[in-house]
C-alpha cells in the first residue's frame, strides 16, 4: 500500500462473511491484514491523503460528510482483474450514492495524492498472489447477489507497505 490514508466503508452480514470466505481461500495474506470493505478512496478517483495528514484533519473533514450521507445499498458486480493487473476484485456502480460520497471527501478541502484510476469502487478479493489459471477462472465464476449496505466509513493510515492501521470509524448518520 502507498504510504497515506485511504478511505473504505467496511462490510458486515452475510455479504461480509462471504468475501472473507473467499479471500480467505484466495489471498489469505489480504484477508488476515483487513476486513472485507468497498475502497472509496486511495487508489481510484483520488490518491491517498498525505501520511502527513493528521488524524484531526481527518476527523474534521470526515465526520461532516458522514454526517450529512444516509446509509444506502450497492451490488457488486461479477469479479474481473482490476486495470489488467493480478488483482481480482468486485466492482460496484461507480455513479449514485457512492459517486456522491466520494466526491464530497474529494472536495472536503483535504489534499490528496493524484490518482492511478479512474473512479473504480471495488471490493478486493485477491490482491498479493498470482493465481494459476484454474483459481482465476473458478474465482471469476463467483456471484454474489445480495445488495451490500454502505452505513459507514473507516480511514486507514499505511504504516508501511502492508501495515494498516484503522484512525477513523464514522457511521452514516445523514437524512434518508
Amino acid at each position: 500500500m502507498k504510504p497515506g490514508v485511504i478511505v473504505m466503508t467496511e462490510l458486515h452480514g452475510p455479504v461480509a462473511d462471504r468475501l472473507r470466505e473467499l479471500q480467505r481461500r484466495y489471498d489469505p495474506r489480504m484477508a488476515a491484514e483487513l476486513p472485507p470493505h468497498i475502497t472509496i478512496t486511495g487508489s481510484s478517483g483520488m490518491g491517498p491523503f498525505p501520511p502527513e495528514t493528521t488524524d484531526g484533519e481527518l476527523r474534521a473533514a470526515l465526520e461532516r460528510i458522514a454526517a450529512e450521507t444516509p446509509p444506502f445499498f450497492v451490488r457488486l458486480e461479477p469479479p474481473t482483474r482490476f486495470m489488467q493487473s493480478t488483482v481480482v476484485v468486485m466492482t460496484i456502480e461507480p455513479n449514485g450514492p457512492i459517486r456522491a460520497l466520494h466526491e464530497r471527501i474529494k472536495s472536503s478541502g483535504l489534499s490528496f495524492e493524484q490518482p492511478r484510476f479512474t473512479f473504480t469502487p471495488h471490493a478486493t478479493l485477491s490482491f498479493y498472489p498470482e493465481l494459476s489459471r484454474d483459481r482465476l477462472r473458478e474465482l471469476l465464476r463467483v456471484r454474489i447477489i445480495d445488495p451490500v449496505v454502505i452505513d459507514s466509513i473507516q480511514a486507514y493510515r499505511a504504516i508501511d507497505l502492508t501495515r494498516t492501521q484503522k484512525v477513523l470509524d464514522l457511521p452514516l448518520t445523514g437524512p434518508t
